[in-house]
């Protein structure tokens, strides 16, 4: 295992240890981050790779950072955009990413727009224990949805690559942000996990998920024995609205705070979205729990239809081997 420090180690940079591995294939693919702050963009290639800090309890001292926002105008004219901004990019299957803070520190999105901290474009990707920082748009799980709106609105690494589903796994991590600060295609399973809506001061401060699942996909966001949290007022965050018409996202066992809408869910002004879209809770507490006052496009459960979001359902690929999310 490579070890990366600001003292004392081979390698001061985690792209650099990295490189390394990628031109000697026969090292062991794994990563030791010692506490420190690295001020580097880090992009992943190298399938299997396991990347963490020393500890959990070290996580908060072990942080990758940068601050690249979606409105800076680049040497072309034209802005960043949003998928140009990521401080971690995972760009191949299997990686393993603990212990770990990745922070894009560019600021609130009405000053810097968009700013991606993790790109997770990873198929059975894990990430356990790490916290996840940023603003505007802070976790963006792939795949991008078909076609952009706006012009060059998917300008970055991969535009013009397939749309392949990814399965992402997210454990006892904290994910702070304010507008979509978790977005994209994949089918992800959130456990245990704490996301922090940050105030920025408006009626409405932000929206925690922003899906675009893909047409014809089962599920897409499942949040199990997570916590919404956040230093907004009360009735100003909205728990989700579908990125494309058929997001979908499903709490199941959760702490709303009361900083959550009443009404919850939000249909970004796509009225077709309420007979494509899927936004469900079941067995949920807290003050922002009450669903008395939920549209009546969104979902609440049954605990028999509450039954087929299991881990092994949501990630598995039914062939009955150690499911990889455990190994």
């Amino acid at each position: 295992m490579i070890i990366v420090g600001l003292k004392g180690e081979a390698f001061s940079s985690v792209q650099k240890a990295l490189d390394f591995l990628e031109a000697h294939p026969e090292e062991e693919p794994g990563i030791l981050v010692r506490p420190g702050v690295y001020k580097e963009r880090v992009v992943v290639r190298i399938p299997g790779v396991k990347i963490s800090g020393e500890s959990r309890e070290a996580a908060e001292k072990t942080v990758l950072t940068l601050g690249l926002g979606g409105r800076e105008l680049l040497d072309d004219g034209k802005k960043r955009g949003t998928f140009r901004t990521y401080t971690c990019l995972v760009d191949a299957p299997d990686v393993r990413l603990g212990n770990l803070t990745i922070e894009n520190s560019a600021g609130p999105g009405a000053e810097a727009g968009q700013a991606i901290a993790l790109y997770a474009d990873g198929d059975r990707l894990i990430v356990d224990s790490c916290r996840l920082l940023g603003w505007q748009d802070t976790l963006f799980t792939a795949p991008l949805p078909p076609k952009e709106i706006e012009k060059d609105g998917f300008i970055g690494p991969k535009q013009f690559s397939p749309r392949e589903n990814r399965k992402q796994y997210y454990k006892n991590c904290y994910i702070e942000g304010e507008v979509d600060f978790i977005f994209g295609g994949a089918t992800a399973w959130f456990e245990g996990c704490t996301f922090f809506s940050k105030n920025i001061g408006r009626e409405i401060n932000g929206y925690v998920t922003a899906p675009s699942t893909p047409e014809g996909r089962e599920f897409g966001y499942v949040m199990e024995n997570c916590l919404f949290t956040g230093n907004c007022p009360p009735r100003t965050v909205f728990l989700g609205r579908p990125w494309r018409e058929w997001g979908k996202t499903v709490l199941l066992r959760c702490e709303i705070g009361p900083h959550i809408t009443a009404c919850g869910w939000d249909d970004w002004g796509k009225k077709a979205a309420h007979e494509t879209c899927f936004f469900g809770e079941f067995g949920c507490t807290g003050p922002g729990a009450d669903g008395s006052g939920r549209p009546h496009w969104t979902h609440r459960l049954a605990e028999e239809e509450s039954r087929r979001y299991t881990k092994d359902q949501v990630l598995g690929d039914g062939t009955g081997q150690t499911p990889w999310w455990s190994t």
